[in-house]
């Protein structure tokens, strides 16, 4: 390994997961880095020198600053306003890895893909638990029902889970909003935290109420996979709060909760409580047009969504390193076969189930 693999981000809550994971593999040669040098040191310390502390603003960095000059591979893990600095490491050859769960930026992303071609650089995209494992469950719904026309993907996130403030962030300005997606060749407006579909969730958990909500994988699974259509749907292991939310959705009170002043205490209640546990699981249902119910289903199951999230990036970013890609610019389903894939992460707690509705 000749060139060292820059984590933008390294010392938040994902962060500091990839860093401490790539650099037992790679010792000194992952660079933390982001805005406030002191934590990078200071996690630098935490980790006994084995990854490099760098002071780093993506907003304000210049393709004339020699800060990229030893990077083969940026791992993003912070939400970017432009795709400024995507284009910088592209231009250099660099590959890089976005853990962003907004299509927003993921689709201004995606048109880079010639530039990207032409500078052999490889750039991965949805790349974590939601979205990244549900894009290739989705995958693996599909080889199980070849004519495939449609999925579901359904979330459930623990409310005892040790979020970041990013992450509860992005989730509370979504939760009013609207998006569009696509049904059978007609695109639609819909609304985030409505339109309740109920769902069985293995083990303990039951039947749910999950409700709209605007992770990429369902703006981008139906172009990767060729999909009619593809929804997302979202729910918390506390039915209580899943269905609070949902009602303060309902009433036109849901934007109070993203009222700076209101959204920072909320975030700062919701960390300090904590109900719930920190399982997560996130389950897929395929079928066609012409069946009234999904043919086949499969989940996976485990505890802490950010701890999962950065180990799917740390494995892609050590594939990139060690393994020969494609230049351009993909979705991890594009690259990866799924339970492969799954199975390369190792022994981390993950439990994989599959059902079959009926007989294909």
């Amino acid at each position: 390994m000749n060139k060292k693999v820059l984590i933008v981000g390294g010392y938040g809550n994902v962060g500091r997961i990839i860093a401490t994971e790539l650099c037992r593999r790679f010792p000194k040669q992952v660079i933390v880095a982001g805005r406030n040098y002191q934590k990078a040191k200071e996690f630098s310390s935490e980790l006994e020198q084995q990854i490099i502390p760098m002071g780093l603003d993506v907003s304000s960095i210049s393709s004339s600053d020699g800060l990229l000059d030893d990077v083969g591979v940026v791992i993003m893990c912070l939400d970017q306003k432009n795709i400024e600095f995507v284009q910088q490491c592209i231009q250099r050859g660099i590959h890089y890895v976005d853990i962003s769960a907004s299509y927003h930026i993921l689709s201004k992303i995606e048109k880079l893909n010639k530039e990207a071609q032409k500078a052999e650089a490889t750039v991965v995209l949805s790349v974590g638990l939601a979205p990244g494992l549900t894009n290739l469950l989705t995958k693996h719904c599909q080889s199980q029902v070849p004519d495939m026309t449609y999925a579901d993907i359904y979330i459930l996130l623990g409310m005892g889970d040790s979020h970041g403030d990013a992450a509860l962030q992005w989730t509370l300005e979504n939760m009013d909003g609207k998006f569009t997606t696509r049904d059978h060749g007609e695109t639609k407006q819909v609304k985030s935290f409505e339109d309740g579909k109920q769902t069985v969730f293995p083990g303990r958990l039951g039947k749910r109420t999950a409700y709209r909500f605007n992770f990429s994988d369902q703006h981008v699974l139906p172009q990767t996979l060729r999909l009619e259509r593809v929804s997302t749907w979202m729910c918390f292991d506390s039915a209580l709060m899943t269905y609070s939310l949902s009602r303060l959705k309902k009433m036109g009170l849901s934007r109070i909760l993203t009222m700076k002043s209101v959204e920072s205490s909320f975030i700062s209640l919701l960390k300090r409580l904590r109900f719930g546990s920190a399982e997560f699981v996130i389950k897929v249902e395929g079928g066609n047009s012409r069946e009234k119910r999904a043919l086949y289903g499969c989940s996976l199951s485990g505890q802490i969504e950010g701890r999962i999230t950065g180990l799917v990036a740390a494995k892609v970013a050590e594939r990139l390193v060690l393994s020969s890609f494609p230049f351009g610019v993909f979705h991890v389903e594009q690259l990866f076969t799924p339970l492969e894939f799954i199975e390369s992460l190792g022994h981390i707690g993950l439990k994989f189930e599959e059902k079959r509705y009926v007989t294909i």
